[in-house]
């Protein structure tokens, strides 16, 4: 491989790659990976710059992790496996999807942004000057209260902190490279869906402030095979907090029938 990428496989079954989302690592991909136990072979990787995986010197673009995607299915031997990538990752994949469009058998984009409105993009910027301006520890609590319920945070403290945690674990340079492509790719997905010729899932969180339930309507009414599901009650760490349901819409779509649109 051109980058010296962390890959976990795990389980058995239909192939489903799993990309995260900024600042993270595949280690949040852990409660997916015990709920769809003996069902999958799931294939997670650390993108660029992120875990495990070191970002190569040079300026850092979207298409230089669309490639990495690329770069992992053929050294892992993946033949049109189910892509499933969350919130940036979901850029990742769904670029990758619309230009290699042999390469991918379904496609889901969790938690993914389309088409942000001025607010939306003042708020993301917000969060990147924040970032830039140094202040980890302000920026990661501040992540983590978005993402996650009180609820949740209240019930599950470790698994928060966790979080929290691998946010203040990123080195500085990388961090801030992958969000800034993230807080500027507005026009990524309005580009690449109508070029996504697989079917497609859509998913997010009713209570999701950065990718909300109208991004994914609108994302899915512009993918031609496109299914859209609102999970209530879940905010945007939905492969966490929300695991189960997750969990459940995975099966649903990758099972008999599971192309069809819903809502």
């Amino acid at each position: 491989m051109i980058w010296p990428t962390r890959v976990v496989r795990s389980g058995a079954g239909a192939p489903v790659v799993l990309i995260h989302g900024v600042g993270l690592d595949l280690g949040m991909w852990d409660e997916l990976a015990r709920a769809l136990d003996g069902e999958f072979e799931l294939i997670r990787y650390d993108m660029l710059g992120h875990g495990g995986t070191p970002l190569p010197a040079g300026e850092a673009e979207l298409d230089r992790y669309v490639a990495q995607l690329g770069e992992v299915l053929c050294a892992e031997g993946l033949r049109q496996p189910c892509v499933v990538g969350y919130s940036m990752g979901g850029l990742v994949a769904g670029r990758f999807a619309a230009r290699h469009p042999g390469d991918v058998g379904k496609l889901v984009l969790m938690s993914t942004v389309f088409r942000r409105t001025e607010a939306e993009r003042h708020a993301v910027r917000a969060r990147l000057e924040q970032a830039e301006d140094g202040d980890e520890v302000a920026g990661a609590q501040a992540s983590v209260e978005r993402w996650f319920s009180p609820a949740f945070i209240q019930a599950a403290p470790g698994r928060v902190e966790a979080i929290r945690q691998r946010l203040l674990a990123n080195r500085r340079q990388d961090f801030l490279a992958a969000y800034r492509i993230f807080a500027g790719a507005d026009g990524v997905l309005p580009e690449a869906a109508p070029q996504i010729r697989c079917p497609a899932l859509v998913l997010t969180g009713d209570q999701d402030t950065g990718s909300t339930p109208r991004m994914a309507e609108e994302l899915a009414r512009s993918i031609p095979d496109a299914a859209l599901r609102i999970v209530p009650g879940q905010k945007h760490m939905l492969p966490v907090e929300g695991v189960m349901a997750a969990a459940a819409a995975l099966r649903d779509f990758l099972g008999p029938g599971g192309t069809r649109r819903a809502a």
